[in-house]
């Protein structure tokens, strides 16, 4: 007999309203060590609801959050402080703050937890760009310059789990490339990741694994392949077509 192994993060019935209107209908998810999973869907789909939910930025309705089994606080600091960071959708760097600074603001979870000095090191090797500009105030920094630090400060807080929202957003497509390749390196380097993106073709390219997100509700998940070869998905995010080629599929 055979024992499901036991995801490092967990997402079971999740629900939130903003008042009278349901953003998340009962969402559930699971996320491996090692694994690179995406959640794809439209906008006003429900995506950075989700990622906020799990860091507790908008209070969870019903359902609950696990890492490792244990329950995920509703406080975005103890969040952080339990292994899960977010580089949030927009970036949202310290504009008055420098390069080094931002990274130091994103290591202030970890307490006196270690010296910093080493994960610096590691961030500026994935994003030679921010040792360059290490003085530089991050409000002058390009799109692709500050979803980089954006990225770096997440990783600051030594994540078990990185949350990625919509990294890609508003950037030119040989940055996006650029992102995804240091996503890809830093999953190599033990950081699992989940991913959501409007960019579907890209997000299922890196995962392993994908969920599809519609109006508040999971209506298909698996290998991120199966996905990108999948008719209904290729008629409603990687091409021609609409929303309503995947209405009636639910797994």
């Amino acid at each position: 007999m055979t024992t499901e192994r036991e995801p490092l993060l967990e997402v079971k019935d999740l629900r939130v309203s903003y008042g009278a209107i349901r953003a998340l209908s009962g969402v559930s998810l699971k996320v491996y060590e090692g694994e690179i999973v995406s959640v794809i869907g439209s906008n006003g789909a429900g995506k950075s609801t989700l990622m906020n939910a799990i860091m507790g930025m908008v209070r969870r309705e019903a359902g609950e959050v696990r890492l490792s089994g244990s329950l995920l606080d509703s406080r975005s600091y103890r969040v952080v402080q339990q292994g899960v960071s977010l580089s949030p959708e927009g970036r949202k760097v310290f504009a008055p703050l420098t390069v080094l600074e931002n990274l130091r603001m994103g290591a202030f979870p970890r307490g006196g937890q270690g010296s910093i000095g080493e994960d610096l090191e590691w961030v500026f090797t994935l994003f030679p760009r921010l040792k360059e500009r290490i003085g530089q105030y991050a409000g002058t920094l390009s799109g692709g310059e500050q979803q980089m630090l954006a990225i770096g400060r997440a990783l600051m807080s030594r994540p078990r789990v990185l949350l990625l929202d919509e990294p890609s957003l508003g950037l030119a497509p040989i940055i996006i490339k650029d992102i995804f390749k240091e996503l890809r390196l830093i999953n190599n380097e033990g950081v699992t990741i989940l991913l959501v993106e409007q960019n579907a073709r890209q997000a299922l390219l890196l995962s392993d694994r994908g969920y599809v997100l519609q109006t508040g509700e999971m209506v298909m998940d698996g290998p991120s392949q199966e996905l990108l070869a999948n008719p209904e998905i290729k008629a409603a995010y990687l091409g021609a077509g609409g929303e309503k080629a995947i209405r009636s599929v639910k797994h």
